[in-house]
C-alpha cells in the first residue's frame, strides 16, 4: 500500500518507517498510516499554497538535440529562479515555434515577464 496523501512523495508506508528507524526514530507503519489519514489533507493544502509563481525575470533558450539521428530543437523558457515555464521540442527551427514558446506561458498562467533573456536567438 503507497502514501496517498501526497502524491509527489510515492513511498510506502513500510519504507517510510524503515527511513525513520535508520534515524533511530521507532515507528510502526500502521501508525504512519494513520497519521498520513489524519494530517495528509492538512500538508496537501501547506504545499499547494507554497508552490512557486513565476517570477518576472524569464530565460529563454534553445538546444539542438539528435534523437534517432534526426535532428530537433528544443525550446524552453525558464523564469529567474529555475522554474520551467514551458518546453517544446520540435524537428523545425521558426519563428513560429519561438512566439509559440512566448505565448503558451502567458495563455496558462495569465503572467507577464518585464525583461526576457534570449541569449542572442536569431528566430
Amino acid at each position: 500500500m503507497r502514501c496517498g496523501c501526497i502524491s509527489a512523495f510515492p513511498l510506502s508506508f513500510r519504507l517510510i518507517e524503515e527511513m525513520l528507524l535508520e534515524r533511530r526514530i521507532i515507528v510502526f507503519y500502521e501508525t504512519i498510516r494513520r497519521w498520513s489519514l489524519k494530517f495528509g489533507s492538512a500538508f496537501v493544502r501547506l504545499l499547494r499554497r507554497k508552490a512557486a509563481r513565476p517570477r518576472d525575470i524569464w530565460h529563454l533558450d534553445e538546444v539542438r538535440i539528435v534523437i534517432q539521428e534526426q535532428p530537433h530543437w528544443l525550446w524552453r523558457a525558464v523564469d529567474q529562479d529555475g522554474y520551467v515555464l514551458d518546453e517544446i521540442l520540435q524537428t523545425s527551427r521558426n519563428t513560429r515555434a519561438a512566439r509559440r514558446l512566448l505565448t503558451r506561458p502567458l495563455n496558462k498562467r495569465g503572467i507577464h515577464s518585464r525583461p526576457m533573456i534570449t541569449d542572442k536567438l536569431k528566430s
